[in-house]
């Protein structure tokens, strides 16, 4: 159930105008709740890793980012499938090896931004 924006009249604020501009622009909840748990794909230090990697070399498989992660397979086979499960990353299989990319560049940006970001500190 979507909720219905509040009224201008019923809110208490400083700049009406401000406001009712950011309101009428506002997304809804279950855009939010995506956004987030975009976001919250990047609070685990292996995805970020497997996420940069994915980055620096189009298309990795699991042995291959495990390898570069220093963990097992299986490790990163799980961490895989979740930012799989949030459409971050997407697979191509090539008989019995799958591959793993980004799922399109607005992954690759996110990265960069949050990069720029740190460095600047």
């Amino acid at each position: 159930m979507r909720k219905a924006k509040p009224n201008i009249t019923e809110l208490e604020c400083i700049e009406e105008n401000k406001v009712r501009s950011v309101l009428n622009r506002m997304k809804s909840e279950s855009f939010f709740h995506d956004l987030a748990e975009t976001f919250s794909a990047m609070s685990d230090t292996t995805r970020v890793k497997i996420i940069y990697s994915l980055c620096l070399e189009n298309e990795l498989c699991v042995r291959d980012i495990a390898a570069i992660i220093g963990t097992s397979d299986s490790a990163i086979s799980h961490q895989l499938r979740t930012l799989r499960n949030m459409k971050l990353v997407r697979y191509n299989k090539v008989g019995k090896m799958i591959y793993y990319s980004l799922d399109d560049i607005h992954i690759n940006n996110l990265v960069a931004e949050g990069l720029r970001h740190v460095d600047e500190k």
